[in-house]
């Protein structure tokens, strides 16, 4: 079963069912969900969550549906670097907040570069790993385009490592994805990581 049709099994339970839950989790920290400042406390997080999780209702390889051959025998690598996203794990829900490399060598076909910015979000608002998001992205562009070769590299810092647990602050980390030619030509690869730069001297 694909993910989007285990995403349809799901029994959501009503907008009245999700506010009190988050009046119980209220309860549950020790607060009075009842006084004035928290009355609008749940229809705010269960609007905020509309927006964290609006991957869900995406269909990343309709993104990818339309592409362009007029290409002119273009075959080189096509890279979008620096997407930014937020995302968060599955884990705590804690927030994810990274950006995206992508590359892919097209064969025929490219798509337009909103729409690789738009691949990652479809999968970035969702509850992730991050290892996961990386298949994710470039399983999907892979099977759509089925270009010569892509590569997904995403650097990320987790808040759950962050503000919680261990507490360790200003780390990231760095995951790829290599198909095709990235994978099995060492200097195609090596192009694409000098395009991309080194993450830990670009990071901000």
């Amino acid at each position: 079963m694909s993910n989007s049709n285990q995403n349809n099994a799901v029994q959501r339970p009503s907008r009245d069912e999700a506010e009190e839950a988050v009046r119980t989790l209220l309860r549950w920290a020790g607060d009075d969900p009842t006084r004035e400042g928290l009355l609008g406390t749940p229809d705010r997080v269960v609007r905020a969550y509309e927006e964290f999780f609006a991957g869900y209702k995406i269909d990343p390889k309709e993104l990818l549906a339309r592409t362009f051959e007029e290409v002119e025998g273009y075959d080189e690598i096509v890279l979008l670097r620096d997407i930014p996203f937020e995302s968060h794990c599955e884990h705590h829900m804690a927030a994810i907040i990274g950006k995206a490399h992508i590359a892919y060598l097209p064969t025929n076909r490219v798509v337009g570069i909103s729409k690789l910015a738009r691949l990652v979000e479809a999968y970035a608002k969702r509850l992730q790993i991050q290892e996961k998001m990386t298949a994710q992205i470039a399983n999907t562009l892979n099977e759509v385009l089925q270009p010569k070769g892509v590569a997904v590299v995403i650097e990320a810092s987790h808040q759950c490592m962050t503000t919680r647990g261990i507490h360790k602050q200003g780390v990231s980390m760095v995951t790829s994805q290599m198909l095709g030619l990235f994978r099995t030509n060492a200097s195609t690869r090596r192009e694409l990581m000098a395009l991309i730069g080194n993450p830990t001297n670009r990071a901000s």
